[in-house]
């Protein structure tokens, strides 16, 4: 390429950040201070987002302060909102919470949603309360808000409060939008929703996931029961964690792919988190088969 202006910069780094290159995206802004290019608003969005993906805080904090110190670009809410979700999912809710009060620009649902994801991540339930209250005023309609603060009560054993939140659904007429998988075997795509039993492979599908089970329990797994129905007994617990859409989607790919193939499941909420946690501590170790997660 003969012209190199910060455009191209700027998806080199973004397009970096992205794949988790975060080393490599910096090295690409340091190389724009060397040819002489000036940086704008989208290289520091670039930068500031792969900080949030890797949880590289003090760069983030540097690149940050820097834009406007260094540079004269004035910080945009999406700056502000990349600033509060690295904070919030680092643990630092009393910062990003300082952050937001020191806009000065109002809040957006986003970065209000940001610090919320944070306070259910490291269940901080009082300030989840407060970060609710402001999304409700900017967006009363979206029922995943209480939806959250409900798991948040859970998390940390409030039951009370929990069933409360989701009476309150009830009564206001919203409805909590059920979650679906989707994963594609041989150019069909197929959907699963949590206990799903439409299927024709049905039977073969929880024989997997029973099969599956066992073999991690046998090798130390041990199931997170803090965001099931705390009214049931845990064997029972455990039977709702393995009726979980994406759970459903992977058992049957696995039962309908070989060993080579790629597992490519999509949901239409936020992954369930033990479903993670078996991918990344047991599924992708060890033995002849490896399957990868996406």
């Amino acid at each position: 390429m003969r012209r190199k202006d910060c455009v191209v910069f700027n998806v080199v780094i973004s397009g970096l950040a992205m794949c988790g290159h975060v080393g490599a995206a910096f090295g690409v802004f340091s190389q724009m201070g060397k040819v002489g290019m000036q940086p704008d608003g989208n290289t520091f969005v670039g930068l500031l987002c792969g900080c949030t993906h890797a949880g590289l805080v003090d760069d983030g904090r540097r690149y940050f302060s820097r834009m406007s110190c260094v540079f004269a670009v004035t910080p945009t809410i999406e700056h502000y909102g990349c600033m509060v979700d690295l904070l919030a999912r680092a643990g630092l809710l009393v910062e990003a919470r300082d952050l937001i009060k020191s806009m000065p620009m109002k809040a957006n649902a986003i970065i209000w949603g940001a610090l919320l994801g944070g306070c259910r991540l490291h269940k901080d339930t009082q300030l989840a309360e407060h970060v609710l209250k402001q999304l409700i005023d900017l967006e009363p309609w979206n029922s995943g808000h209480y939806v959250l603060l409900s798991n948040i009560y859970s998390a940390s054993c409030r039951w009370d409060e929990a069933e409360k939140i989701r009476s309150s659904l009830s009564q206001k007429g919203m409805q909590k939008l059920p979650g679906c998988s989707w994963v594609e075997v041989d150019g069909v795509v197929h959907e699963f929703r949590v206990g799903d039993t439409s299927h024709p492979l049905t039977l073969q599908i929880y024989e997997k996931l029973e099969s599956l089970f066992k073999d991690l329990r046998e090798a130390g797994y041990n199931p997170t029961m803090e965001f099931v129905l705390y009214d049931v007994e845990e064997e029972e617990k455990e039977y709702f964690l393995g009726c979980h859409s994406e759970k459903l989607a992977v058992a049957f790919a696995l039962i309908s792919t070989s060993a080579k193939d790629v597992i490519r499941v999509v949901k239409n909420l936020r992954a369930f988190r033990e479903l993670c946690k078996i991918a990344s501590e047991h599924l992708n170790h060890g033995g002849a088969n490896f399957y990868l997660f996406e």
